[in-house]
């Protein structure tokens, strides 16, 4: 059970649950993970670049703010649009760059600040501060990349050079396939005019890769921005220091975002129209929409390895259904905001006893589909965790009394996620801390 301490005079957000599907339109925001990735390919690029149907929240703002620290014009003429203008390098900012808990930013901008002359400290929040970083650390220092980083997480101190010296570079993606895609857009970005054209290989030490279709956006995104960069085998990629091109880009939305709307049609019988066909979405929790559709039947197993960030939205999802799901292949969720399988454990725990257990680094739902039409009163910590939040949010449509701790926090990904359920007809009480 939560401690009462941490509850205490937080504000939290209470749902009504609907008497009646939830139908209407609602466009899901961009994509974060896309448009991390093109703010620092528009940045590192040489000339103007304009990005639209941008995501703006915290974690794209931590990298908007962090290029611009670094020598990089960044312009927000509306909403969803950013306008890049870089020189093809980046400069050492006068103070460290402080990234909250921006993981996207914080590994990507590790590796790139390789390629700045000079000294960089990339830091974060508290939660980041426990987030590890090590493999990149380590990838990098086998380059003849100065860093240090004493915890094995933020922050991080790069000296650089302006360059990356080393040839070749195995790295552990256990954790992350975002230190992966933190290299190779570092790699490419390497140009300068006394390198030769001898590429980068970056090559995986081990078979283990967290959410490898994350490593396909970033692929993507660095050839759109002019990058040359093959595939050398399953477990190596060949980067060359091409540097990058301004270009305009338009950012697809974020599928981790709709996986909340697809489980809330499935949930209310209703339907809600993301304005975007989920045949059109590049992103790997993308693959989330099959399995959401087979509610209430979902599956006695699902892995989640490789659709990471939908895996809170199938749990509390999985606690409606027929029969009881074990989700494998997720423990790379124990290092993201929060510890995501705790967190998911203990709240569906504390709507009822018995809910969720964690079995070494699984999660078994037991559910309980009589569960819709109950009122059990329970308060959810989010850690801070915006995921925890939203997905949480979905038990609070079908049972009374779900209040959702720190609801403010959704601003990382979705800053209008709960104006996007009152749109839909769902009540909600606010109570301020």
């Amino acid at each position: 059970m939560i401690p009462a301490q941490k509850t205490a005079l937080q504000k939290s957000v209470t749902i009504t649950p609907p008497s009646h599907p939830l139908v209407g339109a609602v466009s899901p925001p961009g994509s974060k993970s896309i448009t991390n990735r093109a703010l620092l390919l528009a940045g590192l690029a040489n000339g103007t670049s304009r990005l639209t149907g941008a995501l703006r929240s915290d974690d794209t703002r931590y990298m908007a703010e962090a290029l611009r620290a670094m020598g990089v014009a960044v312009r927000e003429p509306d909403p969803t649009t950013f306008v890049v203008t870089g020189t093809g390098r980046l400069t050492a900012p006068s103070e460290p760059l402080f990234l909250g808990n921006a993981g996207t930013a914080t590994r990507f901008l590790t590796a790139a600040a390789a390629l700045v002359d000079g000294t960089v400290v990339v830091d974060g929040d508290q939660h980041m501060r426990k987030r590890p970083i090590a493999p990149l650390v380590e990838a990098l220092r086998s380059l003849g990349v100065g860093l240090s980083a004493e915890t094995g997480c933020p922050p991080v101190t790069v000296t650089g050079t302006g360059r990356i010296p080393g040839r070749r570079v195995e790295i552990d993606a256990g954790l992350s396939s975002q230190y992966v895609s933190a290299l190779l857009m570092a790699a490419a970005g390497a140009a300068s005019a006394d390198e030769t054209d001898a590429p980068l290989d970056i090559a995986l030490a081990g078979d283990e890769i967290g959410a490898r279709g994350y490593i396909d956006l970033t692929l993507a995104a660095m050839r759109a921005f002019g990058a040359r960069v093959e595939q050398a085998s399953s477990s190596v990629w060949r980067v060359w220091p091409t540097g990058y091109t301004a270009t305009d880009f338009r950012i697809e939305p974020d599928a981790s975002a709709a996986t909340y709307l697809w489980a809330m049609e499935k949930l209310t019988g209703g339907r809600i129209d993301l304005g975007v066909p989920t045949v059109d979405f590049s992103q790997p929790d993308a693959r989330a929409y099959d399995v959401i559709a087979q509610f209430p039947h979902l599956p006695a197993v699902i892995d989640g390895s490789q659709m990471q960030d939908a895996v809170p939205t199938l749990a509390v999802l999985a606690a409606f259904n027929e029969t009881p799901v074990r989700f494998t292949g997720i423990a790379n969720l124990r290092v993201k905001e929060c510890d995501r399988v705790r967190a998911l454990s203990l709240g569906l725990t504390n709507i009822r006893a018995g809910l969720a257990a964690e079995e070494g680094d699984d999660l078994l739902v037991a559910s309980d589909p009589g569960l819709a039409g109950q009122t059990l009163p329970a308060e959810i910590d989010t850690f801070a965790d915006h995921r925890i939040a939203m997905s949480f949010a979905l038990a609070g449509l079908k049972i009374g009394g779900i209040a959702i701790l720190d609801p403010d926090c959704v601003g990382k990904t979705y800053p209008d996620y709960w104006d996007a359920l009152a749109s839909l007809g769902v009540d909600m009480t606010l109570r301020s801390a």
